[in-house]
This record gives C-alpha cells, sequence and structure tokens, in this order.
C-alpha cells in the first residue's frame, strides 16, 4: 500500500487561556502552515453551543482559509445538513467553488436535526450541485463528502457515489466494514472503485513525555465534557493540578482508545497501520491542544515523519498572499476578570 496521504480536520478548539477570537485566526494560522507543509485538504467542522470550540460557520471560516492559501484544498467536516435547505448550501458552495474553482470540498454531517429525511436532502444537495443545478454554477463543482461513524451513513455515500470518511475517533471500531459497505455500493452505483479517507484524532510532540501530557489534557476535557462541563480545552497546568475523579478517569479511559498519540515515530506507525487496516489511502487528522503553538507543533512533526511534500518557503509566496491576518501564535493570556473589570 501506498504512503498515505495527511490531511487536517479543524474543529477550532478554544483553549481555557484562550478566546474564540483567537482560536480563529489560529485557524487561519494553522492552514497555511498546513499548506507549506504538504497536507492535502483543510477541513473546518461544526459545532454549536460549545465554549470548546469556536467552529460554528465552518463556510465562512472556509471561505477566509480559500482566500489565504492557493493550492490546498479546502472544505466542511462537515456542514450538519439537518440544519439547513439543501438549496442554501449547494448556493453557498456554488459562489466558494466559482471563486476558487478546484479546491473545494463539501462535507455533510447528519447530526443537528432530525435524520428521517436525511437521505432525501442528501441527494437533492447532489442534484442541485450537478450541472446546471444551481446559480452560480462553478466551472468545477465542489467535492462532494459524506462523513459518518457507521456502516448506514458508509452505504448511503456508496449509494449516491460520494467521498466518504469514516469518524475513527467517533468510533474506533467498525471502520473496516464500514469501507466494505462504502466500497461494494459505489461500486454497484458507479461502476468504478472507490477510496475513502479515515478521520483519526491524534496529537504528538517532540517527546512521548510532552505529548502524554497534551494527552491527558484532552482526555480531561472529553472525560469533563461527558459530564456535563462542556468548557475550553484545560491548560497543562490546569491538568497537572487536578485531581481526577473516578468517573473522570473512567471516561478518559473510553476515549484514549481513540486517541492516537505519542513521540512521532510511534504515531507514524499507528497511524500508516491504522491505514492499512481500514484499505484508506488518506487520514484526516484532527488534534486539539489548550495553546495552539502546541497544535501546529503537532502537525509540523506529523508533516516530518510521514516525509510530506512540503511546498516552496515563506519568502516566495506571491505578494497576494503576503497580506496576512495577524499571527497569534504564542497567544497571550486571556486577562484576569478583575483585570477585565478594571479595563471594561
Amino acid at each position: 500500500m501506498t504512503k498515505p496521504r495527511l490531511s487536517v480536520l479543524d474543529q477550532t478548539p478554544v483553549g481555557e487561556d484562550h478566546t474564540a477570537d483567537q482560536a480563529l485566526r489560529a485557524s487561519v494560522d494553522l492552514a497555511r502552515a498546513a499548506e507549506d507543509l504538504g497536507y492535502t485538504r483543510y477541513w473546518a467542522a461544526e459545532h454549536h453551543g460549545s465554549p470548546g470550540f469556536a467552529s460554528s460557520a465552518p463556510e465562512i471560516l472556509a471561505g477566509a482559509l480559500l482566500a489565504h492559501t492557493s493550492r490546498m484544498r479546502i472544505g466542511t467536516g462537515g456542514v450538519l445538513l439537518p440544519r439547513y435547505d439543501p438549496a442554501k448550501v449547494a448556493e453557498v458552495f456554488g459562489v466558494l467553488a466559482s471563486l476558487h474553482p478546484g479546491r473545494v470540498d463539501l462535507g455533510i454531517g447528519r447530526a443537528g436535526g432530525p435524520a428521517r429525511d436525511f437521505p432525501q436532502r442528501l441527494a437533492d444537495l447532489r442534484t442541485l450541485l450537478g450541472a446546471g443545478g444551481v446559480v452560480p454554477h462553478p466551472p468545477v463543482p465542489p467535492q462532494m463528502w459524506l462523513l459518518g461513524a457507521g456502516r448506514e451513513s458508509a452505504r448511503l455515500a456508496g449509494l449516491l457515489g460520494t467521498e466518504f470518511a469514516f469518524g475513527h475517533f467517533f468510533s474506533p471500531v467498525g471502520g473496516a466494514e464500514a469501507f466494505d459497505d462504502y466500497r461494494s455500493q459505489f461500486r454497484r452505483a458507479t461502476g468504478r472503485p472507490a477510496g475513502g479517507a479515515l478521520a483519526v484524532r491524534v496529537v504528538t510532540a517532540d517527546s512521548a513525555g510532552r505529548a502524554e501530557e497534551l494527552a491527558r489534557s484532552l482526555l480531561l476535557w472529553r472525560a469533563r465534557k461527558d459530564l456535563g462541563q462542556d468548557a475550553p480545552l484545560p491548560s497543562h497546568e490546569t491538568t497537572r493540578r487536578h485531581r481526577w475523579t473516578g468517573a473522570e478517569l473512567e471516561r478518559a479511559e473510553v476515549h484514549r482508545t481513540a486517541l492516537v498519540s505519542g513521540a512521532p515515530e510511534q504515531v507514524h506507525a499507528v497511524l500508516t497501520g491504522l491505514a492499512a487496516a481500514h484499505g484508506v489511502d488518506e487520514l484526516i487528522v484532527n488534534t486539539l491542544t489548550a495553546d495552539p503553538s502546541d497544535r501546529r507543533r503537532s502537525y509540523e512533526l506529523l508533516a516530518e515523519a510521514f516525509d510530506l511534500p512540503a511546498h516552496r518557503p515563506e519568502a516566495a509566496v506571491p505578494a497576494a498572499r503576503q497580506s496576512r491576518v495577524p499571527r497569534i501564535l504564542p497567544c497571550p493570556r486571556r486577562p484576569s476578570p478583575g483585570a477585565a473589570g478594571r479595563a471594561g
């Protein structure tokens, strides 16, 4: 099997010492870096009402990322279709694909509303994105992906002939069977072989010890979220001082099975094995850290471990790309409530 390509699934995480606007700027900064590092695509996720994520409008963020990159595919991972009129989604992505032909992905998720009419919504959207179905009609339509973590979504993607990404970090088991269903259904529907991508939650660092620190912070955040405490991602200092409850430890262990962490060479070995086991040639990497600099370093180390084809250096980027949003890494700490009160 060929060496897997790497892509990015960005949930725009908000650390406890940072703000949502800083997190959004960090996503733009990370997308530029990911393009230079040789990542294949970069997707903005959709979440609502969570203090830990600033990714409530992925189509808007995708537009910003397209404007600040020039080669990498950009899209959503994914638009929660039950919340929206398929015609409106088609129009939005028709505009994006018209402005950036050949670079736009439309990833679709089924969460966010009643699921009973989801297959019909998805079929309607696919029709609208077809020849002449939406205004503006882009010269190269967006590539449509269905995101899922089960066999039902896999079969639906195959039936409709769309691309399919399986969320390993939602469901670390069952992916191989889902891809089997997807590929057999896709071949029957289109007469062509199908590929697919595996979305994996990963954190690495310059040492195994540092990677474990970052993993523990992520697992504490995830355990708290399960137990009803939805908050920004805790810093290393907060995690180090934290006295874990039995319930938190139990939930953390559940989620550790879906987290790939360690030194770069360890992570490389596990990810290569996962790609082979699922028969995919692309891994979509999701990394959550409280500090954006740790997240960026994780993606840098992964690019080195997988020997990605890095692009030309920053100095050679055209002037059109040199007008950028300000870099914010490392982010300044948010003022304490007392300081905020004195300033306001």
